[in-house]
């Protein structure tokens, strides 16, 4: 793969601001978010007074007559898949950056603090259908390779698909990991793969949008098209109540 001068540039630039955020701001709070919260199955041990109720193990106390509890333990590494949509609506941006540059600074970020704390990173790449995968890995180089890859795939797909996205994730990964979905959510009926996802990992949804695509500035008569499905409308902005309308809507 031929990487353009601009990509390099702006993957090297993206280290470097990452690197600052990474030490200064997030590394801490990554862990303190996330670090714990994978448990993984140890062993079954009878029941003591003033044991969580909740970790009973049924099966074992319907078995022996006698009360038993689960003991897990913090799994020693986790993993991080970041789930990015990159589907056309997010070349759409007014405020020095596109929806797309926005995701890629969140997941740099994210896959920086966690290769810190010895952790895997991930990652699917989906529009209506799934675009490219990258396994999980650690180090350095591997999360370059994802900033590279936010980068330059292009989608070939012209819609978004959330529950296709979901729904794959959810064979990929046999074990619970950290689940980032990025997306400017433009799509419908994915609630049902929200929620079965949400309950084998720990979903992290990140809405990402611009203050345009939620009211409209008033310049007048100006046409709008929509990158997805390339319909074009012409609109007057001037008008309050089409600006109102417009508001409701999002």
């Amino acid at each position: 793969l031929v990487i353009s001068k601009e990509v390099l540039k702006k993957i090297r630039k993206l280290e470097v601001q990452t690197k600052g955020i990474v030490n200064t701001l997030f590394g801490g709070e990554y862990q303190s978010a996330f670090k714990g919260r994978g448990m993984e199955f140890s062993e079954v041990r009878a029941y003591n007074y003033g044991d969580d109720i909740r970790q009973i193990d049924w099966n074992v106390t319907a078995r022996t007559g006698d009360p038993y509890i689960k003991i897990f333990e913090e799994e020693r590494e986790q993993t991080l898949m970041l789930c990015v949509d990159i589907s056309p609506s997010g070349t759409f941006g007014t405020l020095n950056q596109t929806k797309m540059d926005l995701a890629i600074e969140i997941c740099a970020v994210l896959a920086f603090s966690a290769i810190k704390n010895s952790d895997k990173v991930g990652l699917v790449l989906f529009s209506d259908h799934i675009e490219k995968v990258v396994p999980p890995k650690k180090g350095k180089t591997h999360v370059l390779r994802l900033i590279r890859e936010l980068y330059t795939t292009k989608p070939t797909g012209k819609g978004t698909s959330i529950a296709n996205a979901l729904s794959y994730i959810n064979r990929l990964l046999d074990r619970k990991a950290i689940v980032v979905l990025a997306s400017d959510f433009q799509d419908k009926n994915f609630d049902k793969q929200l929620r079965i996802t949400n309950q084998k990992h720990d979903l992290v949804s990140i809405i990402v949008n611009d203050e345009h695509e939620e009211s409209l500035p008033n310049l007048g008569l100006i046409p709008l098209k929509d990158p997805e499905s390339g319909q074009e409308i012409l609109i007057d902005t001037s008008s309050k109540k089409v600006r109102e309308a417009f508001r409701k809507k999002r």
